[in-house]
């Protein structure tokens, strides 16, 4: 048996009683040939006072707390109760708040008093591991800065002012993915690997995995990931979630270890569309600390729990047409699912129209060099600002895990050491960033009047999970095949994954689409995608089944 990279992991009953159901759905299926995984359903979902969990909504939460049906020291404990039965399999949750209990009775006592501050009150709510928090450390996941001891991020404050319960910080991939060139997405050297919750042997993609994941198994309600490229997208379609990368500027970046400050944000993860909306309503808004939140227009729109579930309905939505040597590299189960999706796009009322990204190439080419040169400045900036025995600076982190046991075991350093010597990119960087806007803008005026432009473009958000691997071990590391995220992070526009069906083994892994919009409609993709998600239902539980062979 090959060496994994992972923690030390405890089999619970619980998983133990998940996976034994999860295979005997699969044989039913082997035996019938017509019910898949997905169809079977098996996950071991939690019941809360009758209700089950992972089918619970914030608003329904919050009905049956002001009832007094529920306190949120129940539902705290009821997701504390989960993570200790599954996360020894999972490797979601990196470290656990030991006073969410305390402050789940501190909300108790304010929605008695006062009333509920917001709709976040008492929620249990996971932050990625690189948004600062006081009461935890925050390591990006690694082990150089375990002796980080921040203040609250601006988003961490604005949860906590808004009744929300920060019950833990999640694994990531280290660094959000952005030290090697052959990673492994959902490691760190703090956390070890996440697993995906629907096969366990495949990968949770990244670099929000341990949000997504934590999410997806009903670890907690919602998650905070952040995204310089594809890391909310990405894992919100592997673990079929929704996940929102939203707008340049919606969301404050102060207190978050930083990639680029161009393409860097935070944003929502969610089982839900609704939830997604109410976590993103409480962490946007202006931060004098980060001038991008400065330049959101006065009159934007950002009442996002005003969903309108029926925003398809006579919309005009791009169709992201796969190219010929795309299709050749996305298999024909999630090309159809894909199809699927936009035939119940067109069942809801919208008109599909076939199109296109440009520029794409150029883009592609220009956004590591570009990001190379600003991840030694935003770093060097943030590490100069903490407190604790950190490095304090890139060359630090390059010096503290060339000395370490665990850091360099499974792959390498490459991105890092390149970005110490890269060149200046702010020309590069102007030109993709304008090329990156215009795919996004010219694709969606299609003219010649304003009637025949389009809503939204809408895409596959990646192919499946794929096996985890290692490149030191399997001399392999990430399979990763296709996405539909560079535009929207280079141009700093919003994207909202969805999830849309099953595809892979036996039907097992989840498939999401995005809805890709222009600058500051945040609030129109969302509606789209509750949209999507109140026509399709697509979202199915976790299985947690240990394999389906690749």
């Amino acid at each position: 048996m090959r060496a994994t990279p992972s923690r030390s992991r405890r089999r619970t009953t619980s998983v133990v009683t998940a996976v034994a159901v999860s295979v005997l759905a699969l044989s039913a299926c082997s035996a019938g040939g017509t019910t898949d995984v997905a169809e079977a359903g098996s996950e071991d979902t939690v019941e809360l006072n009758g209700l089950d969990l992972d089918a619970l909504t914030i608003p329904v939460l919050q009905d049956r707390m002001d009832a007094g049906a529920l306190t949120s020291v129940e539902l705290t404990q009821a997701y504390l109760d989960r993570i200790d039965d599954l996360d020894g399999d999972l490797g979601a949750v990196l470290a656990v708040n030991p006073d969410a209990i305390a402050e789940a009775e501190a909300s108790d006592r304010v929605r008695e008093g006062d009333g509920a501050r917001s709709a976040l009150e008492g929620i249990p709510v996971l932050l990625k591991d690189n948004v600062d928090t006081a009461d935890l450390p925050t390591t990006a996941g690694s082990r150089a800065l375990l002796g980080n001891r921040p203040d609250d991020a601006t988003i961490t404050t604005e949860l906590r002012e808004a009744g929300a319960i920060v019950i833990g910080k999640a694994n990531l991939s280290e660094w959000a993915n952005f030290r090697g060139d052959d990673s492994t997405s959902g490691w760190s050297g703090v956390g070890g690997q996440t697993a995906n919750p629907y096969v366990l042997d495949r990968n949770p993609c990244g670099s929000s995995s341990g949000s997504a994941v934590g999410v997806a198994a009903s670890l907690a309600q919602v998650a905070i990931g952040t995204e310089t490229d594809g890391s909310i997208v990405c894992p919100a379609g592997a673990n079929g979630i929704v996940g929102v990368k939203p707008t340049l500027g919606m969301v404050s970046r102060t207190g978050i270890v930083p990639i680029s400050a161009e393409q860097d944000t935070a944003g929502p993860m969610a089982r839900h569309a609704i939830d997604a909306a109410i976590l993103l309503e409480v962490v946007s808004g202006a931060d004098p600390a980060d001038a991008a939140t400065g330049t959101a227009p006065a009159d934007l729109d950002s009442a996002f729990t005003d969903l309108d579930t029926d925003a398809l309905a006579g919309s005009r939505i791009g169709v992201w047409a796969l190219s010929p040597e795309q299709s050749t590299a996305v298999d024909d189960a999630t090309e159809a699912v894909f199809a699927a999706a936009v035939q119940q796009i067109e069942a809801a009322g919208a008109t599909a129209v076939p199109l296109t990204l440009a520029y794409g190439e150029q883009i592609g080419a220009g956004e590591t060099p570009s990001l190379l040169a600003e991840f030694d400045r935003d770093l060097g900036a943030y590490l100069a600002g903490t407190d604790g025995d950190v490095p304090a600076d890139l060359a630090g982190v390059v010096a503290a895990d060339a000395t370490d046991p665990v850091e360099l075991a499974y792959f390498g350093d490459e991105l890092f050491r390149r970005a110490q010597t890269a060149p200046d990119a702010t020309a590069q960087r102007e030109e993709i960033r304008r090329l990156a806007r215009a795919s996004i803008d010219e694709a969606l005026a299609q003219g010649p009047g304003t009637e025949d432009d389009l809503d939204a473009v809408v895409g596959l958000t990646n192919t499946p999970a794929w096996v985890t691997r290692y490149q030191s071990v399997d001399g392999e590391a990430d399979a990763f095949v296709y996405s539909t995220s560079t535009p929207a992070a280079v141009a700093g526009y919003p994207s909202v994954a969805v999830p849309a069906g099953f595809s892979g083994p036996r039907n097992a892994l989840p498939v999401g689409i995005s809805f890709i919009g222009g600058q500051w409609a945040d609030a129109d993709l969302l509606d789209l995608a509750a949209s999507f998600e109140s026509a399709t239902q697509a979202r199915r539980a976790p299985g947690f089944l240990p394999t389906v062979g690749d």
